[in-house]
């Protein structure tokens, strides 16, 4: 009797970021959007038994609102033992966040937020690294697999790496170090490294060292930015309060 594989996020991955969303792209003040109900119903076709969940505030609101009166939405998309979460501010069409947002930017902001936590899954994912298709993986190299050569040329014995990602994506031809091509490895390596952290101290320590870039990414690609902060929320809910002493 056969067992049935367990589902990853490699497996989910490979298979969503491959899809092509250029056609179901929409463009607003020089912003891209995917439809949503396109979105979703690629995700039914791949994993029909997908489910998702908004944060519901204080007073049933739908949303998380803080003491400026601004307010942000928040989405977790699951896929069998698999969870993706992504957070989204209501803001106007200037990306400004709104003040006591209305019904409509709030429920706007929900299907928007729900995009974007498909795009930690790879649907679409390329459209928020300022990329116009996605990557062909047999034409390409894979960013994760030129980074796991570059670390374990870089990587410590200790594995605990304190150094800035810059001295890991030093070998980028680039000549401009906030290009879209930056960007995309900088998050890449960024989290590769972030996973060999060992407790919250090591990781605030490390993220520490990579302020500067980390600046940069918000203020040139917030999109990006917000991606790599999920990611790495996961990862910190997995790590030790305090470095073991024995």
């Amino acid at each position: 009797m056969s067992v049935k594989k367990e589902l990853t996020y490699k497996d989910v991955w490979d298979n969503l970021s491959k899809i092509d969303c250029s056609d179901k792209v929409e463009k607003k003040m020089n912003l891209s959007y995917l439809s949503w109900a396109w979105a979703w119903g690629v995700l039914m076709e791949h994993y029909p038994q997908a489910s998702y969940l908004f944060y519901q505030g204080e007073s049933d609101v739908p949303y998380v609102q803080f003491p400026d009166g601004t307010a942000e939405v928040r989405c977790r998309i699951a896929i069998d033992n698999l969870s993706r979460e992504m957070t989204l501010s209501v803001m106007d069409n200037r990306n400004n966040a709104i003040q006591n947002p209305s019904s409509r930017q709030v429920n706007d902001t929900k299907m928007r937020c729900l995009v974007k936590c498909l795009a930690m899954y790879g649907l679409g994912h390329y459209i928020y690294a300022g990329e116009d298709v996605p990557r062909d993986a047999d034409k390409e190299e894979k960013p994760v697999e030129k980074m796991k050569n570059v670390t374990e040329i870089k990587k410590p014995v200790a594995k605990k790496v304190e150094e800035p990602v810059d001295a890991i994506v030093e070998e980028m031809d680039s000549e401009d170090d906030t290009s879209v091509e930056w960007a995309r490895l900088f998050c890449v390596s960024f989290l590769k490294l972030a996973k060999l952290q060992k407790t919250r101290d090591e990781m605030a320590s490390y993220y520490k060292s990579n302020t500067k870039d980390l600046t940069t990414l918000k203020e040139k690609y917030p999109d990006q930015k917000e991606l790599l902060d999920g990611e790495l929320k996961l990862i910190v809910s997995n790590l030790k309060e305090v470095k073991d002493n024995g």
